[in-house]
């Protein structure tokens, strides 16, 4: 699928992703060695404890490489925190994602923020690593390895105000007006800070929220938490672009990194409008969307096609020949048997298609969430969508208002929560996330 509402996430083994994130990949250090066999020392004495935390704290993990395979390799495999932009961005997607957003206590300043974000740059680096936390280890993670965990953070618009900041307010965090049918609960959308972790682990992502949640204490109170998932490395034979609750091959035309014009629709530019603290960075849209599986799922299959405009075998757009696939590009002037559009006039893959939106392009990294059932019996599933883009107001928004006013498949979804967030560049080792914004 191919946008905004769309449950439209990258696949990592098939968006061009994964080459670049290969280079950030390493063993590294695990928390099984750390303490298992190294930490062995940590138990036995408080100077020779934390001598040989030290010494393996500050080793160099040697040059990167990936994991390969499924089982053992993918607790190894692990995403260096430091770089020129922020790791769960361009990496290839992990099969957890913990979302979370706080709100600053009364009386946290500038000051109190700086504090919070070297403490937890300081933890999203060891965490990243396959180290335990410094502080307010749960030894949940005990027993794994890094499984590719990243930490990404973001700002909310409120927080430049809390914090004296608001003429270094970007722009670009201006707030997504309002589209027809959403249902938004603001309890579950904005906040100062947000944090996406993700992780190929659910307790690694697990033990990383609550270490981060913990050390905020005082200083943060959690406003918000969902939790995703997406297909697990290995699962399928081969690599396939990941499908949705829907059943749809869910992530065709993501934009890919080997692109031309790739970094100039998902990172913010220097010397452009955008504040200078924030170039390198980018923006990040949230929405959680609600499917409305039980109708969907009572269409018969060549309706959801047609909703869609895709096979949903293959992922091939329709009208395209037997043998094609999900790569095949859309004839949007192809014609069915009796002369009708073969992709409907409403189809999604029609509406949403960048040549009908100005060329706007988001990366998206949706995950799918199931948190049961609501009161009348309907699943509570759906999508956490996440996009990242250079600039919403020439992103998600042009292309969502298109959407929600021809999209044939936004009958079958409901927006219910959103957020918007300036997601700083990458942090240098000596550094902190925000710092340039900061200092």
């Amino acid at each position: 699928m191919e946008t905004s509402t769309s449950t439209d996430a990258a696949d990592p083994s098939t968006d061009g992703a994964a080459g670049d994130a290969t280079a950030r990949r390493a063993p590294g250090l695990t928390r099984r060695t750390l303490l298992g066999t190294a930490g062995a020392g940590l138990v036995v004495g408080a100077g020779a404890g934390a001598a040989t935390a030290l010494a393996v704290e500050r080793r160099d993990p040697g040059p990167p490489r990936a994991a390969t395979g499924a089982g053992p390799g993918l607790g190894l495999a692990a995403v260096g925190f430091h770089g020129e932009h922020q790791a769960g961005i361009l990496e290839p997607q992990q099969a957890r994602v913990q979302l979370a957003a706080f709100d600053l206590a009364a009386g946290v300043g500038r000051d109190g923020v700086r504090t919070l974000l070297r403490r937890w740059s300081r933890t999203a680096t060891r965490m990243a690593a396959g180290e335990p936390a410094d502080e307010f280890e749960n030894q949940i993670a005990l027993d794994a390895g890094p499984c590719s965990l990243t930490v990404t953070f973001g700002f909310g618009a409120s927080l430049f105000d809390r914090t004296g900041l608001a003429d270094r307010r970007p722009a670009g965090l201006e707030p997504l007006p309002a589209f027809p049918a959403d249902a938004l609960d603001p309890a579950r959308g904005d906040g100062d800070l947000f944090v996406q972790i993700g992780a190929d682990d659910a307790l690694v992502a697990v033990h990383a929220l609550r270490v981060l949640q913990r050390q905020a204490a005082g200083t943060a109170a959690l406003r918000w938490q969902m939790s995703g998932f997406a297909r697990t490395p290995g699962a399928t034979p081969g690599p396939m672009t990941g499908r949705n609750l829907m059943g749809q091959v869910d992530g065709t035309n993501n934009p890919r990194p080997d692109e031309d014009g790739f970094a100039a629709k998902v990172f913010v530019a220097a010397g452009g409008e955008q504040p200078a603290w924030l170039a390198g960075g980018s923006f990040l849209v949230f929405r959680r969307i609600r499917m409305l599986l039980d109708s969907w799922e009572g269409l018969p299959v060549d309706r959801q096609e047609r909703v869609i405009g895709r096979r949903k075998s293959d992922g091939a757009p329709l009208g395209a020949a037997a043998d094609a696939g999900e790569r095949t590009p859309v004839d949007l002037a192809a014609q069915a048997a009796d002369g009708s559009l073969a992709v409907p006039a409403d189809a999604h893959i029609r509406v949403a298609a960048p040549a009908a939106n100005g060329g706007a392009a988001m990366l998206r990294r949706g995950f799918s969430y199931h948190d049961g059932l609501l009161a009348d019996g309907s699943p509570d599933a759906g999508l956490l969508f996440l996009a990242f883009q250079a600039d919403p107001r020439k992103g998600f928004t042009p292309v969502q208002r298109k959407l929600a006013r021809g999209d044939g498949l936004s009958r079958f979804l409901r927006h219910e929560a959103s957020g918007l967030y300036a997601v700083p560049p990458g942090v240098s080792p000596d550094g902190y996330v925000g710092q340039t914004l900061f200092e």
